[in-house]
């Protein structure tokens, strides 16, 4: 009798498992997680600064939404500039591929902040560029739109860090 009821008790405690074991769902493919997608808009970011420097307007221009959304700005002690939409974009940029050499700088970046929200994003860092100009680091935020899958430029904001921060006037 013990070992009928240790019998039975063995089988249930197998079936119980089995069931436990082989009842379970696979798992669902997972969305691309937050890393993953933060990895993808740091490689565009480093795509986008890499073609400017070296003159490759092609790649450059591929990392942008072409949309009349599309802005671009920059601010240091002596100039203030800013182009509306990607058509004054590309032209605003236009000689500048065409008369520049391309750069061997080196390209420094402490990244701040990267905010996703559904296809859009958010990124703060700021930049440091070593080559023979001695420029100051650079606050830049991008935002930028998933389009087709694809992480693109929307928006691109540089201001040249100043000395302890202080507004130079």
């Amino acid at each position: 009798m013990k070992t009928t009821n240790a019998l039975h008790l063995s089988l249930l405690i197998l079936l119980l498992t089995s069931v436990a074991v082989f009842g379970q769902k696979k798992p669902k493919e997972k969305a691309p997680t937050q890393q993953n997608e933060e990895a993808k808009i740091k490689e565009v970011i480093e795509k986008e600064t890499k073609a400017f420097f070296e003159i490759d307007q092609k790649t450059w221009a591929e990392l942008w939404v072409h949309e009349p959304y599309a802005f671009w700005s920059f601010a240091d002690t002596t100039d203030v500039n800013s182009f509306s939409g990607w058509d004054d974009i590309y032209k605003g940029f236009n000689n500048y591929f065409k008369t520049s050499k391309p750069s061997t700088a080196k390209i420094g970046r402490t990244w701040h902040h990267i905010r996703i929200a559904g296809n859009f994003a958010y990124i703060r860092f700021t930049q440091e560029v070593a080559d023979n100009i001695g420029r100051p680091p650079q606050a830049e935020v991008r935002v930028m739109e998933k389009v087709n899958g694809q992480w693109k430029i929307v928006c691109v904001s540089v201001i040249a860090v100043q000395k302890e921060n202080k507004p130079v006037r």
